[in-house]
C-alpha cells in the first residue's frame, strides 16, 4: 500500500516465514555476499587481526576433516566430533566478515554449511522443534552463528544443547559475539560464559579474541543533525522502492511480528525513511529496533530520519543496563546507514 505522497510504508506489509524459508534463509547477508579471507583487510597495528584469519583457516580445514570422518573397515565411515571456533571481539572489527569467510570456504565442500544470527537459529528450533532442527542440521560441515547471545538464559540453553548434540554428529561450529573494545575484561568474561554454558563444547572451542577499532567509524563525522519531517517525505519520493513511516507506527508495527519476520519486511525496499524519531523508554521496543537495524544493516539499506539524533535514541539509563553491548551495536550500526544515506540522497 502507499499513502498520500506514493510512498510504500512498512507499516503496511505483513510478511509471513514459512520453514522452507527459513532454511532458505540459512546464507550470509547480502552485505557478505562477497567477501573471503584474502579481501579481510588486517590493521597493520592489531597484530589480533592477522591472527585470527589464520585460526579461521585452520578452524576450516579441521572440520572438513571432521566432516568427513574417520575410515574404518568394510568402508564405513566413523564420525568423527565437530570443533568449535569462537571470535570474540569488539564492534567493527570484521568477525562477520571471518565468520561469512568460513561459510564460503566450507561451502565449497560437499556437505551444506549453514549461517545464521543467534535469533534465527532459536526460531528455527522453534519451528521445525529441537529433534527435528538437529536432524536437519546433522549432516552440515559448520553452522556459523553471528552475534551469540548471553542475554536469554533460556534460549542459551536451549542452543547449547543443540550445538553440542550437533558436534557430537560431526558438525563444527563457529560463532561470534560483540564485546565493547574499551572492556577487554568484559570481552573475556563474556567469552567464559559463553564456554561455561556450552558444557560440553567447552573443551573443544578456541576462543580467538579481535582487536581493533570499529572500522565503520573510521574517518566518519559525528551523527548528522536531523532533518525536517517535510525534508525526510521529501526525500523519500525521489527514490524508488523507499519506504516512509512515522517512528511511533513502526515501532508498533514491529511488535506485531516475530523479529524472524524483518528479514521479509525489508525485502525489496531501497531506502528506509523515518519521520519523528525520539529517544525510547520501553526496553520491548528498543530490543526490537535493534533487531530491525540489524536486518537493515545486513541488507546494506540507508537509512534517513526526522527527529532526535540517532545516537540518543537508546537513553543512558538502557545503555547502562544488560543490553549496553546490543545498543552500541545497533547505534554504531544506525550511524553507518544514515552516511550511507547522506551520500546517496
Amino acid at each position: 500500500m502507499h499513502g498520500p505522497s506514493g510512498v510504500a510504508h512498512l507499516a503496511d506489509r505483513h510478511p509471513t516465514v514459512t520453514p522452507e524459508r527459513l532454511v532458505a534463509q540459512l546464507i550470509p547477508p547480502p552485505t557478505f555476499a562477497d567477501v573471503s579471507y584474502d579481501s579481510y583487510r588486517p590493521d597493520p597495528a592489531e597484530p589480533s587481526q592477522a591472527a585470527a584469519v589464520q585460526f579461521c583457516r585452520d578452524f576450516c580445514e579441521q572440520a572438513a576433516v571432521r566432516r568427513a570422518g574417520k575410515k574404518k573397515l568394510f568402508g564405513k565411515r566413523e564420525v568423527l566430533p565437530g570443533v568449535g571456533l569462537y571470535l570474540d571481539g569488539g564492534f567493527g572489527v570484521g568477525k562477520t566478515h571471518l565468520l561469512a569467510s568460513t561459510y564460503y570456504t566450507l561451502s565449497q565442500g560437499d556437505a551444506p554449511t549453514a549461517f545464521a544470527t543467534f535469533g534465527e537459529l532459536t526460531q528455527l528450533a522453534g519451528v521445525f522443534g529441537y529433534n527435528e532442527c538437529i536432524e536437519l542440521l546433522s549432516e552440515y560441515s559448520v553452522v556459523c552463528i553471528d552475534e551469540f547471545e548471553l542475554d536469554d538464559p533460556g534460549n542459551t540453553t536451549l542452543i547449547s544443547r543443540l550445538l553440542s548434540a550437533l558436534v557430537e554428529r560431526g558438525v563444527s561450529i563457529a560463532a561470534t559475539s560483540n564485546t565493547l573494545p574499551e572492556q577487554l575484561g568484559e570481552g573475556r568474561f563474556a567469552a567464559q560464559d559463553f564456554l561455561r554454558e556450552i558444557h560440553t563444547l567447552a573443551q573443544i572451542f578456541t576462543t580467538v579474541r579481535i582487536e581493533g577499532p570499529d572500522y565503520r567509524h573510521r574517518d566518519l563525522p559525528p551523527a548528522p543533525e536531523p532533518l525536517s519531517d517535510e525534508n525526510v517525505a521529501q526525500r523519500a519520493e525521489g527514490v524508488s522502492g523507499a519506504t516512509l513511516d512515522d517512528f511511533d507506527a513502526l515501532c508498533a508495527h514491529l511488535a506485531t511480528m516475530h523479529p524472524s519476520r524483518y528479514h521479509a519486511l525489508i525485502e525489496g525496499v531501497t531506502e528506509v525513511f523515518i519521520t519523528g524519531v525520539h529517544p525510547i523508554e520501553d526496553q520491548s521496543v528498543a530490543l526490537r529496533l535493534v533487531a530491525l537495524t540489524d536486518r537493515l544493516y545486513d541488507a546494506g539499506i540507508p537509512v534517513l530520519a526526522s527527529g532526535t539524533k540517532l545516537d540518543t535514541i537508546f537513553s543512558p539509563e538502557m545503555v547502562a543496563g544488560g543490553f549496553r553491548k546490543k545498543y552500541l551495536r545497533a547505534t554504531s550500526r544506525l550511524l553507518a546507514l544514515t552516511a550511507a544515506a547522506q551520500t546517496t540522497s
